[in-house]
C-alpha cells in the first residue's frame, strides 16, 4: 500500500511539473508574439539585436534579397514580399534609416528628441503605445521617408519595377518648356510606401486609424513638395529650348513641412457612425469607425493633417516602462523661450553652468595649391545643464 501511495504522489508530481513546463512555454510563445507584432519595419534603419544591419552600400542579388528579407521576424508577409525584388532591402533600410534621422534632427530641441531605445521592438520604444503627436510625426516622417528613398532609387535606375514617370510628358506646358530628362515617380514611391508601411494597420482600431491617416499625410506632404528641373539648350549659351523634368526637393525641406504639421497637429476622438442606431439583419457589421475633432468648434484637420487621440505626456522625467529617457543632463539654451530653452526642457527644475574648454580651427585661409590652413584658437563657453 506504502509503495502504491507514494508511486501516486510521484505520479502527480510529474503531473503538475509537466503542466508548469507547459504554462512557461506558453507564457515564452505569447511574450515572444507580442514582441514580434509590436516590433515595426524602422528596425531596419538600426543595428538591432534581431539581426544585424548590412553594409547598405554592399552589393546584393535578389536571391541574397529574398533571403534576407524572410530572415527579418518584425515584418509581415506583404512586407517580406514587397522586398523581394534586387536591391530593395537596401532602399527599405535607407528608407528607414533617413526617416529616423530626420526625426531626430527636427525634434532635437524637445524634451523627446526621438531617442533610439535599442532594446525596444520599434526603435523608438513604449512611448509610442502612447497615440500622442509624436507619435503622429513619427509615422508621417517614416512613410514618407520610404516613399521618398523609393522615388529616388526608381530614377537611379535601382529597381526593377519602376523608372521615370513617363506619364508626365503628356502635361502641357503651353510652349514654355518641353519635357525631358528623368521625372521621378513619385506616385509609385507613395504607393510602395502605402503598401508596405500600411499593411501592419487596422483601420477598425482607433490607433490602426489614426496612424493610416498620418502615415498618409506624411505622403501626400511629400507628393506636393516636387518641383522643376530645368536646362537650357543654345548657342553661346541662350537659351533657344528648355528641358524640364520634374523631382523631389532635399527631404530635410519635406521633413520641415511635416515638423510644421506636427506643431499645429490636430487632437482628434474616435467615434462610430450611426452609433445609435440599432445593427440590420442584413447587415450586421459594427458601425465604421472615424476620427473626429475632440471638440465642435475646431475645423475638420485635412488628409494633409497630423492628428493624435492622446495628450503627450511631459517627457520631464525617466520612466522605465515606457522608455522615456527624460530631461535630466541635456543641454539646454539659457536664451531662448523655445522648447530648447532651460525653462522649458528643464521642466522647472533648474540648471548647472559649466564652463567647457577646447580648441577651435580659426583664420582660416586658402593656399594655393590646394589645400586650406587654419589656425587653432582656444576657447571658453558656457554650457547650460538641466538639473
Amino acid at each position: 500500500m506504502l509503495t502504491s501511495l507514494f508511486k501516486s504522489t510521484t505520479f502527480t508530481r510529474n503531473v503538475v511539473l509537466t503542466l508548469k513546463t507547459v504554462q512557461l512555454s506558453i507564457l515564452c510563445l505569447v511574450i515572444l508574439f507580442f514582441r514580434l507584432t509590436q516590433a515595426t519595419w524602422w528596425l531596419l534603419g538600426v543595428d538591432h539585436n534581431y539581426q544585424p544591419m548590412n553594409d547598405m552600400g554592399s552589393p546584393t542579388d535578389s536571391n541574397d534579397s529574398i533571403h534576407e528579407c524572410h530572415k527579418f521576424q518584425f515584418l509581415n508577409d506583404i512586407q517580406k514580399d514587397k522586398c523581394r525584388n534586387d536591391k530593395m532591402i537596401r532602399t527599405l533600410k535607407s528608407g528607414a534609416k533617413l526617416g529616423i534621422e530626420e526625426c531626430q534632427y527636427q525634434l532635437q530641441s524637445h524634451r523627446w528628441n526621438c531617442s533610439v531605445i535599442h532594446e525596444a521592438d520599434n526603435v523608438f520604444g513604449k512611448v509610442l503605445t502612447i497615440q500622442s503627436r509624436e507619435n503622429a510625426y513619427v509615422h508621417a516622417v517614416s512613410a514618407a521617408s520610404l516613399a521618398y528613398q523609393v522615388t529616388k532609387a526608381c530614377a537611379r535606375g535601382e529597381l526593377h519595377n519602376c523608372s521615370c514617370d513617363g506619364k508626365v510628358r503628356t502635361r502641357s506646358t503651353k510652349g514654355k518648356w518641353q519635357w525631358g530628362g528623368c521625372s521621378e515617380d513619385v506616385k509609385y514611391g507613395a504607393d510602395f510606401s502605402r503598401e508596405f508601411a500600411d499593411s501592419v494597420e487596422d483601420q477598425l482600431t482607433p490607433d490602426g486609424l489614426m496612424n493610416l491617416h498620418n502615415n498618409e499625410a506624411g505622403r501626400r506632404l511629400l507628393k506636393n513638395s516636387m518641383s522643376l528641373s530645368c536646362k537650357c539648350h543654345g548657342v553661346s549659351g541662350s537659351c533657344t529650348m528648355k528641358v524640364c523634368w520634374r523631382v523631389l526637393t532635399p527631404f530635410r525641406d519635406i521633413g520641415d513641412k511635416i515638423k510644421e504639421k506636427f506643431e499645429g497637429a490636430f487632437r482628434v476622438k474616435p467615434v462610430r457612425r450611426s452609433e445609435n442606431k440599432p445593427l440590420s439583419h442584413n447587415n450586421e457589421k459594427a458601425p465604421k469607425l472615424r476620427l473626429k475633432p475632440m471638440m465642435k468648434e475646431m475645423k475638420k484637420p485635412t488628409k494633409k493633417d497630423l492628428v493624435y487621440i492622446e495628450e503627450s505626456p511631459t517627457y520631464c522625467d525617466r520612466n522605465e516602462t515606457f522608455h522615456v529617457l527624460g530631461t535630466k543632463g541635456r543641454v539646454c539654451n539659457k536664451t531662448s523661450d523655445g522648447p530648447d530653452g532651460c525653462k522649458l526642457l528643464c521642466c522647472g527644475r533648474g540648471y548647472q553652468t559649466l564652463v567647457r574648454e577646447g580648441v577651435d580651427k580659426c583664420n582660416c585661409q586658402f593656399v594655393w595649391c590646394c589645400r586650406v590652413q587654419c589656425e587653432k584658437c582656444p576657447y571658453k563657453r558656457d554650457e547650460h545643464i538641466c538639473n
